[in-house]
């Protein structure tokens, strides 16, 4: 079977397109908030964790409302809706900075309104993937999505680094909204399957549902904890004081863009290897491959060359895609599927859950001990923490499931 027969499966394949379409302004937006921010408003980094916290608390807060939600409605139309927010928050920071009327205060409050859509985006971005592809081909959806994702990824951040540099972060911004808008469009010609949804209850049972699920089994919520510190101190590291040392030391935007460009010519690298590689132990092999996400830390401390650390985001993002790829397929696998979307809010919710303090803290940790022994020792962090989880017996020892006993209805194919 050839891997690209998944894009014969008409849902699917609209799924596809918009998540590539939207993921390539996505990749663009975090270049453009950093410089708007730290050039067009003259923030510092601690006022970049500000806002990028801002976006990143009401998304957790959401989360399990989120989760509940798409198991309750049409998952592609909890994904439309999210997406026209998104363009709407877009659009009106794009506008703020085209008209120099933004202040901080500004962005934090439309980036957490974009937060909060994102929030039911991606419970039901999860769920929807086994109702619109077949059994036998679910490791290819998600591992075409996070290929496709990837290449969009690698334009986005070079093409972003560019017009922020050129045009500024306004039109970078505003490029992102457009894309909100044209996801929409392709989310809202699926077709899924019917009663694929849960009639409406009592929304604390829903929750206990979704946490007696995700805490009765091992690999899940230990991998989650993890990926709560993991996130916690590699996203304020990077995020925050990455931009900073690229503004101070190595030709600003553009070379950033290299180096979020790296991140994702390493998500193509893993992502083909993902159409065909299958491990009887899947989360093994990802906590291996995890591993290579701690490559660009130490690079970044001693203001390594832009191409240098390109090349080891290329690494990382290697890893970090088999991961990816390898930890949804379990999840769909393994999760019953009128659950599935609660049970990838609590993991969205534990693996994000820090992620707004890691934002907030990096500056001021900087500020008190160093750009260079900040990134030192988130390196050392995530290193340390991914290799622990592979001492953990129900992760070493998950196996895949046959398409026989996944569950999943076929969808509709067409050529």
């Amino acid at each position: 079977m050839s891997w690209l027969g998944v894009l014969a499966e008409r849902d699917f394949r609209q799924l596809f397109l918009a998540r590539t379409i939207s993921l390539l302004g996505t990749s663009i937006a975090p270049i453009a908030l950093a410089f708007a921010v730290l050039d067009d408003l003259g923030g510092s980094a601690t006022d970049l964790g500000i806002v990028l916290a801002a976006a990143s608390v009401p998304q957790i807060l959401f989360l399990l409302v989120g989760g509940v939600w798409a198991d309750r409605l049409p998952r592609y139309l909890v994904m439309v809706a999210s997406d026209l927010t998104m363009f709407a928050m877009q659009a009106a920071t794009a506008l703020l900075l085209f008209t120099e009327a933004a202040e901080l205060w500004h962005l934090a409050l439309l980036q957490g309104v974009r937060g909060i859509a994102s929030a039911f985006f991606f419970p039901a971005a999860t769920g929807v993937v086994p109702q619109v592809v077949s059994a036998e081909r679910l490791q290819q959806a998600n591992a075409l999505l996070g290929l496709t994702v990837s290449s969009a990824s690698v334009v986005g951040a070079l093409v972003g680094g560019a017009l922020v540099a050129t045009a500024g972060p306004a039109a970078a911004i505003a490029f992102d909204a457009a894309t909100f808008l044209a996801s929409a469009a392709f989310l809202f010609r699926i077709r899924p399957p019917k009663n694929l949804t849960l009639p409406a209850r009592r929304f604390v049972r829903e929750l206990k549902e979704g946490w007696q699920e995700f805490t009765s089994r091992t690999w899940l919520w230990v991998i989650v904890a993890v990926a709560a510190l993991d996130n916690m101190v590699a996203q304020g590291a990077f995020f925050v004081l990455g931009p900073v040392v690229a503004d101070d030391s190595l030709g600003g935007a553009t070379a950033w863009g290299l180096i979020m460009a790296g991140f994702g010519a390493g998500f193509v690298g893993g992502g083909l290897l993902m159409l065909r590689f299958k491990p009887e132990r899947p989360l093994f092999a990802a906590c291996v491959a995890l591993l290579l996400f701690a490559f660009p830390f130490p690079l970044l401390a001693v203001a390594a060359p832009a191409p240098l650390i390109a090349a080891a985001a290329l690494v990382a993002g290697f890893g970090l895609e088999i991961f990816g790829t390898l930890w949804n397929t379990a999840l769909q696998e393994h999760v019953p599927r009128e659950r599935l979307s609660r049970v990838s809010a609590y993991d969205y919710l534990g693996s994000f859950v820090f992620i707004p303090i890691g934002l907030a803290i990096a500056g001021p940790i900087a500020d008190q001990i160093g750009i260079a022994e900040a990134l030192w020792a988130a390196g050392a962090i995530v290193l340390a923490s991914t290799v622990a989880q592979l001492f953990v017996a129900d992760i070493r020892n998950l196996r895949r499931l046959g398409a026989e006993t996944t569950g999943a209805a076929p969808a509709e194919a067409e050529a």
